[in-house]
């Protein structure tokens, strides 16, 4: 027992491939014989993914030693590759088409999560300028909350609580997408750039509608990157002078 671990240890990455693939493989299974494709596979993939992650350590899975390469496979190197390859197939002359939509889409959908994540922050007691804007930010994406924490001077806890607001978006994003999409008209490149923008966590998007349709990823994701882009220029910046007028 102990050599295999050895051997799962050394091989980490090439494991958590065929893990990952593993799991991949019978999600796509119970999704076709027992929800008849309802439910995506990628969906159920996901849940188990999140389920399994919770069981483990501090690393998640990746804290069990055979499971090393985990920490590789879902680390941030891996997961802005996989953003940078996506958006590369992305077509210049769909992206065109949403024009002036979508860059007002990324500016309402930065503004509104910042507010919503502001006041969710206010109303858990931290109501200084500083506090606010960091947790708003959070509601922006998980990179956003501590970029801007470190701009504006908020402590650690503050900074640990934006992340995770920005975490739980990104799960709820995730596990939602798949479900909603088809109501939501999120059927073409345009809106899914648009929901990319408005929603802005890239790694929800970009897993939630690999869910929903793989030839979507690419708008979205690259959206939803500048998303991301746009909260670090402005929450540090103009969203947290204007909380500064009135929590001063």
């Amino acid at each position: 027992m102990h050599e295999i671990e050895k051997i799962l240890d050394k091989n980490g990455l090439i494991f958590a491939f065929l893990v990952v693939g593993l799991v991949m493989y019978l999600s796509y299974i119970v999704s076709k014989k027992l929800t008849r494709n309802n439910i995506p596979g990628a969906a159920i993939a996901i849940s188990v993914g999140l389920v399994i992650a919770y069981f483990g350590g501090d690393k998640g899975v990746a804290s069990i030693p055979a499971f090393s390469g985990m920490a590789l496979l879902g680390g941030s190197m891996m997961r802005d590759f996989s953003i940078v390859a996506t958006a590369m197939g992305a077509s210049f002359t769909e992206i065109k088409k949403t024009g002036l939509i979508g860059l007002m889409c990324l500016v309402i959908g930065t503004v509104i999560a910042f507010f919503v994540g502001g006041f969710i922050g206010y109303s858990m007691g931290y109501t200084d300028a500083k506090s606010f804007a960091t947790i708003g930010a959070g509601a922006c994406t998980f990179i956003v909350g501590p970029v801007t924490g470190s701009a504006v001077g908020a402590s650690s806890d503050v900074i640990a609580i934006s992340i995770a607001i920005g975490v739980i978006k990104s799960i709820v994003v995730t596990i939602a997408t798949p479900f909603v999409a088809k109501r939501m008209g999120i059927d073409n490149p345009q809106s899914a750039m648009i929901f990319g923008g408005i929603v802005g966590s890239t790694s929800g998007v970009s897993a939630g509608l690999a869910a929903t349709d793989v030839a979507l990823v690419p708008y979205g994701a690259l959206t939803a990157t500048f998303h991301t882009a746009m909260g670090c220029l402005i929450c540090p910046s103009i969203l947290y002078y204007i909380v500064h007028l009135f929590l001063a």
